[in-house]
């Protein structure tokens, strides 16, 4: 679901894996035609890198509780 956003509305993809500051820039330059494929660009990594850090806090709360 996260990714469709990431595609159609890339500053919202920021808010929803909680980085508003980038959110308000992102939706700046989304604002100009020219802006808006690096911006959907930019959402599609930072969502992968938002699941990474995501895979990492769960192996590392796996391994504390072993």
């Amino acid at each position: 679901m996260r990714l469709l956003i990431a595609l159609f509305l890339p500053w919202l993809t920021f808010f929803t894996i909680g980085r508003p500051f980038a959110g308000v820039f992102c939706l700046l330059l989304q604002m100009t035609l020219v802006g808006w494929l690096p911006a959907t660009i930019w959402a599609v990594y930072a969502l992968g890198q938002y699941k990474i850090d995501q895979k990492i806090r769960q192996a590392f709360a796996d391994q504390r509780q072993a």
